[in-house]
């Protein structure tokens, strides 16, 4: 039989466990993501005019705006074919990260929330893809006159989870100590 639960670390000749079942947990945090960005796109669609601005602070306003385009509208005037372009990679990184999070070793907690984070942005963003064929962006951040281009909390997610895995592998990717 084989075991996919653990695997002999070459170097020490221990065996270390893959995530497995506790993947759940990591597989509920893109849950979570998932539904917080569904919510505030739902939010966001039904209370917001499209292309006006709803100045929150000086620097920061909801506008409702949509893009189906990739990241900062990147070839969202390419006719329509990219739709389906970013939503097969969407589904491939997707896949790719839920197979990452259950086989990757126990004890590697930053990594497992950068992952998480990172896989629950990925899907609100395929979700809208899918569904409406854009996504929903709505946070407008802006300072004397320069705006960063609209984001919702899908990218957010992708955002923090990419910075977190960076500092992961900065860290050298230690194990932390198992619960």
């Amino acid at each position: 039989m084989v075991r996919v639960s653990s695997e002999i670390m070459p170097e020490s000749g221990k065996t270390q466990n893959r995530n497995g079942g506790r993947a759940l947990l990591w597989y509920a945090l893109a849950l979570v993501v998932i539904a917080l960005d569904q919510y505030t796109k739902g939010v966001a669609s039904s209370e917001l005019q499209y292309g006006q601005p709803l100045r929150v602070f000086s620097w920061f306003n909801l506008t409702l705006q949509h893009n189906s385009g990739a990241a900062f509208s990147f070839l969202s005037d390419a006719g329509g074919w990219q739709r389906y372009f970013f939503t097969a990679i969407s589904s491939a990184i997707s896949l790719g990260l839920l197979l990452w999070v259950y086989l990757m070793p126990r004890g590697q907690l930053l990594l497992a929330l950068s992952l998480g984070l990172i896989l629950g942005g990925a899907l609100g963003n395929l979700w809208d893809r899918v569904e409406l064929g854009y996504v929903v962006d709505f946070i407008s951040v802006h300072y004397q006159g320069r705006y960063f281009p609209a984001f919702n909390i899908a990218d957010s997610a992708i955002s923090v989870g990419a910075g977190l895995m960076l500092l992961d592998s900065f860290m050298g990717g230690k194990r932390e100590q198992e619960c």
